[in-house]
């Protein structure tokens, strides 16, 4: 997990980096692209049909277009906010899924873990500052990134098991690629031509990309989920040092006092969830 986070925020500082020459369009396109092709590859080698009726349903377009908002959201968020302050505000989602969860599919969730998440968006205030001097509106992205990723993640747990990884990525990329495509339709920005340089830049993207969700799988299929999952808040870690000596910037003791509360409430829920799913399954054994 901790070599995915990295390979995540070294993916991020690419994409970063394009921002400054291409469009938001011209990026997504190209990086969704090239990875639903990889996908699609896969899928055909492992003996599946990319197009067989029962692998898009409602639940899977739904995906695909929380998706394509997500990326859409969080590479404008990346263009336009300081690469810290976008990790860190990104770093509510878990807490975002655990208010969807409870919301939507019914899963209970008590008065601490509903604390957790008022506190945890608190720290959100803390690092964006709404109605202050130094609010930048554009840090909004993020927080629509979040929205995206929450009910990407809750509609993937209503999908069935026989709908593969590798298909699921396949769709993914592939909303990635046909957002990228309208963006460059309903956009002013031109095209414009690739050098060299950001062919290199896009291919360190996508194997950075590749990498951070390969590392992500095995991570979560060989330890324990909740304890793993964890670990994903090193992200913020990664994404200060890259920010702070890569891009220069500059980060303020109230936005590490925010980001230090979101972490704690996520860690928290995540305990929480834990001890909750372990009772659980001690209840069903007794009843068992």
């Amino acid at each position: 997990m901790l070599a995915a986070m990295a390979g995540f925020t070294i993916e991020d500082a690419f994409i970063k980096q394009l921002s400054y020459t291409l469009s938001i369009g011209q990026i997504l396109l190209v990086v969704g692209f090239f990875s639903c092709v990889f996908f699609a590859l896969l899928a055909i080698k492992n003996g599946r049909n990319l197009f067989a009726l029962n692998l898009w349903s409602t639940a899977t377009v739904a995906r695909m277009i929380a998706e394509a908002v997500a990326a859409v959201a969080f590479i404008a968020s990346l263009s336009l906010v300081p690469l810290s302050t976008v990790a860190a505000v990104f770093q509510v989602t878990p807490l975002t899924i655990t208010m969807g969860a409870a919301l939507f599919l019914g899963e209970r969730v008590g008065w601490r873990r509903w604390s957790a998440v008022v506190i945890g968006f608190l720290g959100v205030l803390l690092i964006i500052r709404p109605g202050f001097g130094g609010f930048n509106p554009s840090v909004l992205w993020v927080l629509v990134a979040v929205i995206g990723v929450a009910v990407r993640d809750l509609v993937t747990r209503t999908i069935p098991v026989h709908v593969g990884s590798s298909i699921i990525s396949f769709q993914a990329f592939g909303a990635l690629g046909l957002a990228g495509a309208i963006c460059m339709v309903i956009s002013p920005q031109t095209i414009a031509p690739i050098t060299s340089n950001e062919v290199a830049l896009f291919a360190y993207t996508i194997v950075f990309s590749m990498t951070g969700y390969y590392a992500v799988v095995a991570a979560m299929r060989v330890g324990n989920a909740s304890i793993v999952a964890s670990f994903r808040y090193s992200r913020l870690l990664f994404s200060l040092l890259v920010g702070i000596f890569v891009f220069n910037e500059t980060v303020d003791s109230l936005s590490l006092v925010g980001s230090a509360i979101i972490i704690a409430t996520g860690l928290y829920t995540f305990l929480r969830e834990h001890r909750a799913s372990i009772a659980s399954a001690k209840k069903a054994a007794v009843q068992g």
